[in-house]
């Protein structure tokens, strides 16, 4: 039987802007289970941000209950949120967030000092991740020397350097060219084939295709949430 990892129950989410309210999200019900590949789609001002935003701790709901792994993170503080966010999410975003003067070894072990690691296990867990994407011979370059496709990876492997529950990608091929970014598909295709849950949240069809369910949302609503019966695979991904 299916185990669940996130569970959202009447989610809704409004802004103040001036005078007016903006309903972001209206009651969102949605469940992911644990090794799913999902893609998170929708049009500007469809709430997609919002929800990611919420699905990452970044944001807490106005209203509804959001159980992450058994846990309810709706009425969270922000430390706690944090907390929650480095043990149980790892995040890839569209524009990598590296720090630029640190190696992607330094860049990679970050998220352990936060976690309380040791030195040694830090380094070695590290390497482990770099190793994993293919990076074993870059660790020691800074984000400047690196292609596009080598700084995602590095992002890649500092969101999986924790053991995250979740991976949450936000547009994370949205920098890249076509070619790189079917890498990095590959990439994420490897990731959930080893039991990662994924949610990837991107506007381009043909990159929401690779993901196992296909969920839309329009005007704060989820609109559709499909099965892909035939998502599309990258064989095989160069370096």
């Amino acid at each position: 039987m299916a185990e669940e990892i996130i569970k959202l129950e009447k989610i809704k989410r409004h802004f103040k802007v001036g005078t007016e309210i903006v309903r972001a999200l209206r009651s969102i019900d949605l469940t992911i289970n644990k090794n799913e590949f999902v893609a998170l789609m929708g049009p500007s001002g469809s709430g997609k941000s919002t929800l990611m935003n919420i699905l990452g701790c970044l944001d807490t709901p106005t209203s509804g209950e959001y159980v992450l792994n058994g846990k309810d993170v709706s009425r969270l503080d922000d430390n706690s949120l944090a907390e929650i966010r480095n043990k149980e999410i790892g995040f890839i975003f569209q524009t990598f967030n590296l720090l630029p003067r640190s190696t992607a070894l330094e860049n990679v072990i970050l998220p352990l000092i936060y976690a309380g690691y040791n030195k040694t296990d830090r380094i070695a867990r590290a390497k482990e991740v770099l190793g994993h994407v293919q990076l074993t011979d870059r660790m020691l370059h800074r984000p400047n020397e690196l292609s596009g496709g080598q700084r995602q990876r590095v992002a890649v492997a500092r969101a999986l350097v924790n053991h995250p529950s979740i991976i949450l990608a936000d547009e994370p091929t949205g920098n890249l060219d076509s070619k790189t970014s079917k890498e990095i598909m590959g990439l994420m295709e490897e990731i959930h084939k080893e039991g990662n849950t994924i949610i990837v949240v991107t506007h381009e069809e043909d990159i929401a295709r690779h993901a196992h369910r296909i969920i839309r949302l329009i005007d704060g609503q989820v609109a559709s949430d499909e099965i892909n019966k035939e998502p599309v695979m990258v064989s095989e991904y160069q370096v």
